[in-house]
């Protein structure tokens, strides 16, 4: 589906609920299949959640028969579910993906799980999708991993790190990338009871075989999704948007969008689980210089703002985006280009330069990738813009389109 966007609303009004994180929903739902009394409420309704649901369902096949298990484009259900049936002692199973996720190196979380003792093989192409995991007892509690890979891999490893015997010890080489995303996860281990340490570069875990006690926990709402909206109340002439439910001291790293945000004419406010997002009217607009090393997966719209808002950026940590569902940094160049827009890119780095001008009636590529969808969608408050394959926001956020309409935007499928 190719969707026509377009909006004469200038001023936008509406109150949007906006369910559970995504990030959040996915390490629960797996600390959940290792420990069952704990019941999750307003967990996401994304893509993602749903595979890693029916895969962890899956996971009570016989133990006798190596099961194929496709985790389609879900990065995080593949590097979570990896170490997860790394450590499901008994089970196999055969782990694969999209084409695209044959593509997404596996091999740091792979090497990591085999420092522990883990039996993990690849079926075709050395360090990538599919791999056949065989479970194991882990007993190792002693590894180390690249500390400026994805943020996944170091998450999936301390999911499961209760589970084990001796729990973990997990040394960081290097600089650390998305700390936010790591203390997320700690932070819901503790949750739920498990004592860990992050000290320096090195985390510690200890394990809690038993989890008797039923425990309720309630998932915040997304603010990657949310960031579609501070990029809405930057391009109007007036907002005031009202998105639940949020939290002022969130456990999730792109709550940055608050101080960044601000910087680009949106005021956020917080009012009993609530978030009002007003634009700043007379803002005086300059060029912007962020570091997204903590928060990569809001580039994207964060540059599109400043598009649209006649600015130019220049954004850098930015190098896990080229693994992402696409090289997301090439695929930028390409469509702002497409736009009229002057952009450069690096392995790590986007400049882009200011300019007035926006060319419309664009058809802009998505490359399987939700996030472009969505990041490129608020331009339709400057420009008529055509998103191609616009069902892909289900990957994360299947509501985008109705909520896009509740604010006033009409589309049309060309």
């Amino acid at each position: 589906m190719n969707l026509q966007l377009h909006s004469a609303i200038s001023n936008l009004k509406a109150t949007i609920s906006i369910t559970g994180s995504k990030s959040e929903t996915n390490r629960l739902l797996l600390l959940q299949a290792l420990y069952p009394n704990l019941v999750l409420e307003n967990t996401s309704n994304s893509d993602d959640s749903e595979v890693m649901i029916k895969a962890l369902q899956n996971a009570q096949f016989s133990n006798t028969d190596a099961q194929l298990i496709d985790i389609h484009h879900a990065g995080t259900a593949m590097r979570f579910l990896t170490a997860f049936f790394a450590v499901s002692e008994g089970k196999e199973v055969v782990l694969t993906g999209s084409q695209r996720m044959t593509e997404r190196p596996i091999k740091v979380l792979v090497e990591a799980l085999q420092q522990l003792g883990a039996q993990i093989a690849y079926e075709k192409e050395s360090g990538y999708p599919p791999i056949r995991i065989k479970g194991q007892k882990i007993t190792n509690a002693k590894v180390s991993i690249p500390a400026n890979v994805s943020s996944q891999y170091i998450s999936a490893l301390l999911l499961v790190a209760p589970k084990l015997e001796n729990g973990i010890e997990l040394t960081l080489v290097g600089e650390i990338t998305s700390v936010p995303y790591i203390k997320m996860t700690l932070a819901l281990l503790n949750e739920i009871g498990v004592e860990t340490k992050f000290e320096e570069n090195v985390i510690t875990v200890k394990p809690l075989t038993t989890n008797s006690k039923q425990q309720t926990l309630t998932v915040e709402s997304d603010w990657s999704s949310a960031s579609y909206f501070f990029s809405l109340a930057a391009l109007s002439n007036e907002a005031a948007i009202v998105l639940s439910s949020y939290k002022e001291s969130s456990l999730q790293g792109d709550s940055a969008l608050v101080e960044i945000y601000e910087k680009m004419g949106v005021e956020a406010r917080f009012e009993a689980n609530k978030l009002t997002l007003v634009k700043q009217l007379n803002f005086d607009y300059q060029f912007v210089t962020f570091d997204l090393n903590n928060t990569p997966d809001i580039a994207q719209t964060i540059v599109v703002t400043c598009l649209g808002l006649g600015i130019g950026c220049h954004l850098t940590g930015l190098h896990t985006l080229k693994i992402k569902e696409t090289d997301r940094l090439e695929a930028l160049r390409i469509e702002l280009t497409k736009l009229g827009a002057t952009i450069t890119v690096t392995n790590d780095s986007l400049t882009l330069e200011p300019s007035k001008t926006i060319l419309p009636n664009i058809s802009i590529d998505t490359y399987n990738d939700h996030r472009m969808a969505m990041a490129f969608a608020p331009l339709a408050l400057r420009v008529p813009i055509i998103i191609n394959n616009a069902e892909v926001v289900s990957k994360s956020y299947p509501d985008f389109w109705t909520d896009l309409k509740n604010l006033g935007f009409q589309s049309a499928e060309v």
